[in-house]
Parts: structure tokens; sequence; C-alpha cells
């Protein structure tokens, strides 16, 4: 993708995926490179900040003898994810607006 990630945009992704069901950290930032090239290592430093804000909380969980780091969003984290979905579509709405209309009014 030519846009770029931003922590708010981040934020939204992970909260989205996190809203529907619980996800390993893998996981999560392989659904996020349908949108972004960023890195895996980029995805860590977002988890570490949304779990230390009470958006999210991490438990362990063995599987194929490996152990690995799931992510759950809490009820805050539920309250922040409605204000960033609320932000993005107001965003994505004036963008189309503007991409659809050249940002011209009717006068």
């Amino acid at each position: 993708m030519l846009f770029p990630m931003n922590a708010p945009m981040f934020d939204l992704l992970v909260l989205s995926i996190t809203e529907k069901k619980d996800a390993y950290g893998y996981q999560l930032s392989q659904i996020i490179k349908q949108v972004s090239n960023t890195k895996d290592s980029t995805l860590y430093p977002v988890l570490k900040r949304l779990q230390e804000q009470g958006f999210l909380t991490v438990y362990d969980q063995s599987y194929q003898g490996r152990n690995r780091r799931y992510y759950r969003i809490t009820d805050t984290g539920r309250q922040h994810y409605r204000m960033l979905a609320e932000e993005w579509n107001a965003y994505r709405e004036a963008v189309d607006r503007i991409v659809k209309t050249g940002g011209m009014t009717d006068e």
C-alpha cells in the first residue's frame, strides 16, 4: 500500500481484529500485512503499548509443543476501539467525498 500506517491506524486494526477473536502476534501481523508492508517487528511495540494502556490483556497457550502469546481486548479496549472506528469512518467519508467531488460543494 502506498499510504503510511500511523499509531492510531495500528491501534484500530489490532483492536478490530481482537474485538472479533483473540489472536497471537504472528497472526495479527499477517492480517495487518494485507494493508501494510510493515515488518513484523513493528507490531510488537504497538501490542506492548496497547497492553500497557489497558486495551489488551495477554495470555500464553501451548500449540504443537510451542508457546503462543495471545492478545485479548479488554472492556476499555472495546470502548477505545469504538471511538477509533467512529473517527475512521468520519475520516474515510471525508476523503471519499473529496475524491468523488474534488472537494467542491454546490453553492
